[in-house]
């Protein structure tokens, strides 16, 4: 065992001998069409019984990823056609602050209502902007399309960023963007699970499975044997309430 697991373990030992649960939440990025990738991250959610949240490209979804789908997959809402639209120099978007807002709500809608249509009882109204990225006037304006959640990553300043909605971010992303694409390593993925492990909310893993090596695939395998956690549904992480301390 390595010291990456061996502390995250004593950290999961540590929360039961104080009667408490740790509770992780996971969701993947970038589903359009039935791919091997894709097919092994929801065997992989299947074989361990993992809740999934698949965020799903709307524009570019195929009638046939939603065949392969089983019943702990939920499908969230991840932009409308995951384009750049962002001014050459500037982070990427989907929602540049050059686009009107009318224009935005109106791309977000109908990514909505195509995926409401073609993923039936597994649509949760939940959007996923890409790049994590998205405008506060934007934001505030969601629940008037009957968009229930957020979802993004790392620190948040708020549980409801407007009123009606409710924000659940993921934590630990598994995936070495500026390091060739290649697994993050354990140390770093399993240091960062245990530093918003202590902040008590449900941990939320990243994962973006078109674009993982052999070494995230296998340590995806192992994390989801933990038999000290307990994975929440989508449906679960975004009505979680912290237990009152004191």
């Amino acid at each position: 065992m390595t010291a990456g697991w061996r502390a995250l373990t004593d950290e999961l030992d540590h929360w039961a001998s104080d009667g408490r649960t740790a509770f992780f939440w996971w969701r993947d990025d970038d589903a359009s069409a039935p791919s091997p990738a894709l097919e092994r991250a929801v065997g992989l959610s299947r074989k361990y019984a993992v809740p999934l949240a698949l965020a799903v490209i709307p524009q570019e979804a195929t009638p046939e990823l939603f065949q392969g789908l089983h019943k702990r997959v939920t499908v969230l809402q991840h932009g409308t056609d995951h384009r750049n639209r962002a001014a050459a120099g500037e982070k990427k978007t989907e929602y540049p602050d050059t686009e009107s807002v009318e224009s935005a709500l109106a791309r977000i809608a109908e990514g909505m209502a195509k995926l409401r249509s073609r993923a039936g009882q597994h649509f949760m109204p939940v959007l996923a902007p890409p790049w994590n990225r998205i405008r506060k006037d934007l934001v505030d304006k969601l629940p008037s399309l009957g968009i229930r959640g957020i979802s993004a990553y790392g620190p948040q300043k708020s549980r409801e960023p407007a009123p009606g909605l409710r924000q659940v971010n993921t934590h630990v992303d598994v995936v070495a963007w500026r390091r060739g694409r290649h697994f993050v390593g354990e140390e770093q993925a399993l240091s960062q699970a245990i530093k918003w492990l202590i902040t008590g909310e449900p941990v939320g893993w990243l994962t973006h499975h078109a674009v993982h090596d052999a070494a995230a695939w296998d340590f995806l395998e192992r994390l989801f044997t933990l038999k000290e956690v307990r994975w929440l549904s989508a449906a679960e992480a975004f009505s979680y309430t912290a237990p009152a301390h004191g």
